[in-house]
C-alpha cells in the first residue's frame, strides 16, 4: 500500500480523497494556490505545499510545481481527482519517470480515449454502437459539409480533444456550418491546444446515461451500473441519479456489457466512465469515455455501498477487484450540484459564506470544502457542495432531496439551491420524463432562455 499520497487537486474532491486515505491509513499531502490557503483540504491533510498564485496555469496545472511538491514531501503516489491534470497523459508519464505512482489508467489509454475521434473508432471496432459521423478529425469545412449532408441534419461538431461542452456546436442547416465550424475550432484550440474537430449525427431528445467502470491490473473489468445525467445546462450537469428512470434490467445488461467490452479492448485499469446517448426507442450510442473519477460518483456509492475512491487506490497498488460485475442498485440516489451562481441569471457569485448550515438526517450526504466564513474564490469551478440523498424508491428520494434542499442554508453568496428546488418539483422531472433538452424546456416554461446538454 502507498504510504503517502499527494492530491493534485482542490475543493471537495481533494477533501474526499483525504477522507479515503485516512481510512486506509495513508498520509496525505495537499497542494494549494494562494487563493486556497484556507480551504478545508489544506486543513485536513497531513502536509501541505503552496504551488503558486491563483491562476490554474500557475498552480494546479503546473506540472513542475506539483512534481516538486511530491518529491520534497516524499509522496510515493499522486491522485489527480477530476479536472485539472486528471486526464493529462503527459503528467502521468512524468510521474512514472520520477518513480512516483499514478492513481489512474495508463498514459497511453488516457491519450487514446481522450482523443474523441480515436475513442469513437475504438468503440466501433469493439462492437459498441456509435452515431453516424466522421471517423477521423475533419480536414476542412468542405469535408464537414459533405459528411453532414451524408448523415443528415442536425449534426454536432465536437473537439477531438474536448470535454465539458467546450469546442462543441450544434448545427441545424448547411448555411450555418462554416461559421460554427470556425467557432468550434477556435474554442477547442484555446481550451485544449488542439483545434481538430469531428462531426456526428445529433440526437434531439436523447438521455445522457453513463456507466461506472473499473478495471484492475489482472485483466478484470466490471461495471457498477448507470447514472442518469440528462439534467444539464450548457453541457454542464446539474442533477444526477441512479438508477436511471429509463433503465430496464435487460437494457442495463446490454449497455453494461458494451461498456465492459470497450474497457477490455483497451486494457483499462482503475476508475472510468463510459458515456452513452439513449434515444426514445431504447437504442444507445457511445459518446465518450472519462478516464478518471467523476463529480457524480457518490450516487453510485450510495446505491452500491462501495467506496470508489478507496477502490481506486487499492487497484493502483495491484489489488484485484473482488466485486461482482453489474451490481444491482439498492434503492435510489440523487445528487444536486450546489454552485455559487445566481439561480436565475447563472452569473457567478463568489464571496464569503456568512452562513453555511448543512442538512442532515437519514440517507443524506454533503460533500463540500466550504464552511462558515470561508471565501469562495472567483478563479475556479463554481461548485460549492454536492448534496446527495438515498432512499428506497425514486419518489422517496425526490421527497428526501426536497427536504434536504429546504434545510440547506447558505448566506453571503447566491447558489443554485432555489433552481434545484424548482426542478425537483417539476412534473416532468417527477415523472422521469428526462432528456438533455429538459433544462431548455424548463427555462422556457419559466419565461427564461436556456440551452440543454449534449
Amino acid at each position: 500500500m502507498f504510504k503517502k499520497i499527494l492530491i493534485a487537486n482542490r475543493g471537495e474532491i481533494a477533501l474526499r480523497i483525504i477522507q479515503a486515505c485516512k481510512e486506509l491509513g495513508i498520509q496525505t499531502v495537499a497542494v494549494y494556490s494562494t487563493a486556497d490557503r484556507d480551504s478545508l483540504h489544506v486543513t485536513y491533510a497531513d502536509e501541505d505545499v503552496c504551488i503558486g498564485p491563483p491562476p490554474s496555469k500557475q498552480s494546479y496545472l503546473n506540472i513542475s510545481s506539483i512534481i516538486s511538491a511530491a518529491e520534497i514531501t516524499g509522496a510515493d503516489a499522486v491522485h489527480p481527482g477530476y479536472g485539472f491534470l486528471a486526464e493529462n497523459a503527459h503528467f502521468a508519464e512524468v510521474l512514472s519517470e520520477c518513480k512516483i505512482g499514478w492513481i489512474g489508467p495508463r498514459p497511453e489509454v488516457i491519450r487514446l480515449m481522450g482523443d474523441k475521434a480515436k475513442a469513437r473508432q475504438t468503440a466501433k471496432a469493439a462492437g459498441v454502437p456509435v452515431l453516424p459521423g466522421s471517423q477521423d478529425p475533419l480536414q476542412s469545412v468542405e469535408e464537414a459539409v459533405s459528411l453532414a449532408a451524408e448523415v443528415g441534419y442536425p449534426v454536432i461538431l465536437k473537439a477531438s480533444a474536448g470535454g465539458g461542452g467546450r469546442g462543441m456546436r450544434i448545427v441545424h442547416a448547411e448555411e450555418d456550418l462554416a461559421g460554427q465550424f470556425a467557432a468550434a475550432q477556435n474554442e477547442a484550440e484555446k481550451a485544449f491546444g488542439d483545434g481538430s474537430i469531428y462531426v456526428e449525427k445529433y440526437l434531439t431528445e436523447p438521455r445522457h446515461i453513463e456507466f461506472q467502470v473499473f478495471g484492475d491490473h489482472h485483466g478484470r473489468v466490471v461495471h457498477l451500473g448507470e447514472r442518469e445525467c440528462s439534467i444539464q445546462r450548457r453541457h454542464q450537469k446539474l442533477i444526477e441519479e441512479s438508477p436511471s428512470p429509463a433503465m430496464t434490467p435487460e437494457l442495463r445488461e446490454e449497455m453494461g456489457a458494451a461498456a465492459v467490452r470497450l474497457c477490455e479492448a483497451v486494457g483499462y485499469e482503475n476508475a472510468g466512465t463510459i458515456e452513452f446517448l439513449l434515444d426514445s426507442d431504447g437504442r444507445f450510442y457511445f459518446m465518450e469515455m472519462n478516464t478518471r473519477i467523476q463529480v457524480e460518483h457518490p450516487v453510485t456509492e450510495m446505491v452500491t455501498g462501495m467506496d470508489l475512491v478507496k477502490m481506486q487506490i487499492e487497484v493502483a497498488v495491484g489489488r484485484p477487484l473482488e466485486i461482482p460485475n453489474g451490481l444491482k442498485p439498492r434503492g435510489h440516489a440523487i445528487e444536486c450540484r450546489v454552485n455559487s451562481e445566481n439561480p436565475d441569471t447563472f452569473a457567478p457569485s463568489p464571496g464569503p459564506l456568512k452562513t453555511f448550515h448543512l442538512p442532515g438526517g437519514p440517507g443524506t450526504r454533503v460533500d463540500t470544502h466550504g464552511y462558515e466564513d470561508y471565501v469562495i474564490p472567483p478563479y475556479y469551478d463554481s461548485l460549492v457542495a454536492k448534496l446527495i440523498v438515498h432512499d428506497r424508491t425514486r419518489d422517496y428520494a425526490i421527497a428526501r432531496m426536497c427536504r434536504a434542499l429546504d434545510f440547506f442554508v447558505v448566506e453571503g453568496i447566491q447558489t443554485s439551491i432555489p433552481l434545484h428546488r424548482r426542478i425537483l418539483r417539476d412534473p416532468d422531472f417527477v415523472a422521469g420524463r428526462l432528456s438533455t433538452r429538459f433544462m431548455e424546456r424548463f427555462l422556457q416554461r419559466e419565461g427564461r432562455s436556456g440551452d440543454g446538454g449534449k
